[in-house]
């Protein structure tokens, strides 16, 4: 068999450009995940809160109880996000209690922090604690106010 060498360096390219296409086809043993171009880190598929969110967005007693949370757990001129059940738990004042859709109404993310207004990450709307009215940032409308109830130190969305 007589090789020349064009038919030598035609048969290195078409391998050469082979690899690519058939490493994108093979399979991994792990679950890939998305990249953040910038950064180079994995990212989450869906909006989420900044990743320094404060204790009070997630209450350590709110899965033992039998009510959605404690009333401990919600901190007063602060509040609880509760993100499964979209829902933010605020104390304005010493025992008064206000539920509001965690959903901020400008695109709607999911709000990430509660200071003294819930924050919302994605475009830095902000909401009062005590009405959910529009206190900054580009949201059109107040949070959709929740009825809350408490019976004891549990606190249940009615």
């Amino acid at each position: 068999m007589d090789l020349s060498r064009r038919s030598t360096l035609g048969g290195f390219t078409a391998a050469g450009l082979a690899l690519p296409t058939l490493a994108a086809c093979g399979g991994g043993d792990s679950p890939s995940k998305a990249t953040d171009p910038g950064t180079g880190t994995g990212t989450s598929a869906t909006p989420s809160a900044p990743a320094d969110e404060s204790e009070s967005s997630s209450p350590p007693s709110a899965e033992a109880s039998t009510g959605l949370l404690s009333t401990e757990d919600v901190p007063v001129g602060g509040g609880v996000i509760l993100a499964e059940e979209k829902l933010v738990v605020t104390q304005p004042t010493a025992g008064e209690f206000k539920g509001f859709t965690a959903v901020c109404t400008h695109q709607g993310c999911i709000v990430s922090a509660v200071s003294t207004t819930i924050d919302c990450g994605c475009h830095q709307s902000k909401f009062s604690l005590s009405d959910g009215s529009v206190q900054g940032g580009p949201a059109p409308s107040p949070l959709e106010s929740r009825d809350l109830s408490v019976t004891g130190d549990q606190i249940n969305l009615d």
